[in-house]
């Protein structure tokens, strides 16, 4: 088995480097698919997680999600899945590649906020630390409840006058179109409660 683990514009032509192996060509990405390997035996070996350098993950619970284009093959890369997680699914490139969009929202895109929200606590000299117990009840509440469910906040409840003055309180313009597009995402999914 080869494994392809590098960015996901560079599968391709990695794997067309991989094209008279007679083994099978595996890649790890969520975003591509299946397809975009260059050979005759393919799968996708994705694990549904966020790695960072230094940072030890537990395996044993994180989703894997498998595809192959012969039977042989994806029970192959079940057995390999199942020796470190107890989480494995088959699933079809479109599912995949929708399923990874999904993490994005999730993962890449809530971090960043993470990050604003870290730089406006250090510009007003207050402690990140205090928003800790807010970041873990939010991501414990959707174990219990959907996130329509869990939604809170100024723009849930259409406090304008709230939204205003945050609005006013942010410096940088990308700020302020991330807060407005947010607000009035979260108002026109909510606006049945409104």
């Amino acid at each position: 088995m080869y494994l392809i683990a590098v960015n996901d514009d560079s599968i391709k032509s990695v794997s067309k480097l991989l094209k008279q192996k007679k083994g099978l060509v595996v890649h790890t990405s969520g975003s591509v698919a299946i397809n975009e390997l260059q050979t005759k035996r393919k799968g996708v070996f994705y694990p549904l997680q966020t790695f960072s350098k230094d940072v030890a993950v537990d395996f044993s619970n994180i989703p894997v999600c498998i595809e192959a284009n012969n039977a042989a093959d994806l029970k192959t890369l079940n057995g390999l899945a199942s020796q470190l997680t107890n989480s494995v699914h088959e699933i079809s490139s479109e599912q995949r590649i929708k399923l990874h969009l999904a993490a994005v929202f999730i993962n890449n895109f809530s971090n960043h906020l993470y990050q604003i929200a870290h730089q406006i606590c250090k510009d007003d000299a207050i402690s990140f630390e205090l928003l800790k117990p807010l970041i873990q009840e939010t991501a414990n509440k959707i174990r219990i409840l959907n996130p329509e469910e869990a939604q809170t906040g100024p723009a849930m409840r259409n406090d304008i006058l709230t939204m205003q003055r945050h609005l006013s309180d942010l410096k940088d313009p990308i700020h302020k179109k991330l807060y407005q597009m947010l607000s009035e995402s979260i108002k026109q999914a909510h606006e049945k409660k409104l």
